[in-house]
């Protein structure tokens, strides 16, 4: 059930009987040569939609614009600053606590809004408003991800071109994706913009003047349908274990 899609009337028997929500969150930044700014909301959202889709439950529009500043020298990335992010997604999120939800289920294709995101959760969770946790597709399949792909890479690699091609092949540019390897950095790893220890970067354009990372000439909408698959079917299954979790459980404990 897509909340936007309905009437108001037709969400009253949703909020009397259940009370958990699918909260997608992308970004519009960035992401190469090769991909649209839209990317990351894309993925969200393709994500959320078929979940609750497959298991009945809530998905809520799309928070599209996230924490990407350290996009901002690349044309159209458009970013919220991180105080008012977390403000406003504790703020939409407490909307549904209003209606009876919960329970809700961030679900990130950024990953520059994880750490804010779970600041939020804790917020709501600490004061008992409801219980919110982070979801990133790609945390739930690292080993199907490095199967996959030679050099995945963290940013506009070959696992986000491929999920792109899969769900929204027309706006990939083909005829970049090589411009986009060679003028990146195709292999990111941990001694990357670090020295001694030190991480001396702030930016995308610190590592990669296209702004991508990885090999993206291994993608295909083959690849991507597989990894979208099966991240679909962990969120599937974590909307299942959360909705089971009796409410003491997911709370703090008492302390004295």
């Amino acid at each position: 059930m897509y909340l936007a899609d309905e009437a108001w009337p037709d969400l009253e028997s949703y909020f009397e009987s259940e009370s958990l929500a699918l909260l997608p969150l992308g970004s519009t930044e960035q992401h190469g040569p090769h991909l649209p700014e839209a990317t990351d909301h894309i993925i969200a959202e393709s994500f959320a939609r078929r979940a609750a889709e497959e298991t009945g439950y809530l998905c809520t529009p799309t928070v599209n614009v996230g924490v990407s500043p350290h996009h901002r020298q690349f044309h159209g990335t458009m970013w919220a600053d991180a105080p008012a992010f977390r403000d406003y997604v504790e703020s939409i999120t407490r909307n549904l606590a209003y209606h009876g939800i919960d329970r809700v289920i961030f679900v990130n294709a950024h990953g520059g809004n994880v750490q804010h995101l779970r600041e939020v959760g804790r917020r709501l969770r600490d004061d008992g408003t409801l219980y919110a946790i982070e979801w990133m597709w790609d945390e739930s399949i690292t080993d199907l991800i490095e199967e996959t792909f030679e050099t995945p890479g963290p940013h506009g690699g070959p696992k986000e071109t491929s999920l792109v091609q899969y769900l929204a092949g027309d706006l990939v540019h083909e005829n970049r994706i090589e411009d986009a390897r060679d003028g990146g950095c195709r292999v990111f790893d941990e001694t990357t913009g670090r020295v001694n220890g030190a991480r001396t970067f702030y930016d995308a354009i610190d590592n990669t003047e296209n702004g991508v990372l990885g090999d993206q000439t291994d993608a295909s909408a083959e690849a991507g349908e597989k990894l979208f698959e099966a991240a679909l079917d962990n969120l599937v299954s974590l909307c299942e274990w959360l909705d089971d979790q009796p409410a003491e459980a997911l709370f703090p404990k008492a302390h004295v």
